[in-house]
């Protein structure tokens, strides 16, 4: 023992630290094991705590192809695409714009021809000496004005002799019933646009309400709320309400700008009927002047006899 010197105690300590990290991996690694993997006794506990449930299937998604939904979204791929009962109402949406445009087309030119001929007649009655004058210079003539010309002058006739104010009240009593038929006559027409303007919005709402209806049964019956199943409905539905709007907004405004010019029209009739009268008045007082005598009358007296 006292020949063991200093080598001998440093390999005995060299032996005791490699057992020693020896037993230290070997407490790592069945830690790390037990950590991973339970214990026999674990699995049992469990068993025993709480029973076996199996697992529930997933619900299955229906999948809907790319090809089975409508990939046509533009405006007439959607009417295409839509229920009965909607393209009947989009149809008729389709009709009334095109009746509004077609009244806004004859309506404006007529308007702008009757106004000119207005014009034109207060023009020649301002400048006519008489009603005599104004009836020759409406002789070949067609319209209001030149009726109101004809119907003064034939009252004038068929009431010679008669006294002036019965002449007068006939006549402006002929005279507003011509200028409320002109009025009548250029307002047909009117009527259709606003009715259009009235009433187009709601038709495209109920092809709407319809359309959005059927989309909703479509969900119940696939059992599906994707919105790529959904959506093309919906527009469907909503274009109608779109076609509504198109159809009532311009009708609206042509109403509106017809309305100003026809009673822009009734007011240059009123004043041609007011200068027809003023010609009659002036004509009936030229008749009731007393008629001059240029030289008096001259009795011969009979000489006497011789």
């Amino acid at each position: 023992m006292a020949r063991r010197g200093p080598c001998g105690l440093l390999r005995r300590s060299l032996l005791a630290k490699a057992f020693a990290a020896l037993c230290v991996s070997m407490a790592f690694c069945a830690a790390s094991a037990q950590a991973q993997s339970p214990t026999s006794d674990e699995p049992a506990a469990a068993s025993m705590a709480a029973p076996a449930v199996e697992p529930k299937p997933a619900p299955r998604a229906e999948v809907f192809l790319p090809s089975a939904l409508p990939h046509d979204l533009s405006p007439w791929g959607m009417f295409r695409n839509a229920d009965p009962l909607v393209k009947i109402v989009m149809v008729g949406l389709a009709f009334a714009s095109f009746a509004t445009w077609t009244v806004w087309l004859a309506k404006s030119i007529e308007l702008w021809t009757a106004k000119q001929s207005a014009r034109r007649g207060l023009e020649t009655l301002a400048h006519a000496a008489s009603l005599r004058a104004a009836e020759k210079e409406f002789a070949e003539t067609r319209g209001p004005v030149a009726q109101f010309v004809s119907a003064a002058a034939g009252e004038l006739d068929r009431s010679a002799g008669l006294p002036q104010d019965g002449v007068k009240e006939r006549a402006v009593a002929l005279l507003s019933r011509i200028e409320a038929r002109a009025g009548r006559s250029i307002t047909q027409g009117t009527g259709v646009l606003a009715t259009i303007g009235a009433t187009a919005p709601f038709v495209g709402l109920f092809g709407t309400v319809w359309g959005i209806m059927n989309s909703f049964i479509g969900i119940s019956k696939t059992n599906t709320t994707n919105l790529a199943v959904v959506a093309p409905g919906i527009a469907e539905a909503l274009l109608a309400t779109a076609m509504g709007l198109v159809a009532a907004i311009p009708a609206v405004v042509i109403y509106n700008v017809f309305a100003r010019a026809i009673t822009g029209y009734r007011a240059q009739l009123a004043d041609a009927s007011a200068e027809v009268l003023r010609h009659l008045s002036r004509d009936l007082d030229r008749e009731a002047l007393p008629r001059r005598k240029d030289e008096s009358q001259i009795v011969p007296m009979r000489q006497p006899a011789e």
